[in-house]
């Protein structure tokens, strides 16, 4: 049997990440792309992409 893996600490990581990129975009325009590879890389592992 495969054991259920809980995702929700990678959802809080995405949320966490794209909270950042808002917040970048909002206020430093650019330098958002510094946090779109975590916010894609979390998001990606929390729907077992990676």
């Amino acid at each position: 049997m495969e054991a259920v893996k809980s995702n929700s600490k990678n959802w809080l990581w995405f949320f966490i990440w794209l909270g950042i990129l808002i917040t970048l975009l909002v206020v430093y325009r650019q330098f958002f792309w510094l946090a779109l590879p975590g916010t894609v890389t979390y998001f990606a592992k929390s729907l077992d992409l990676l």
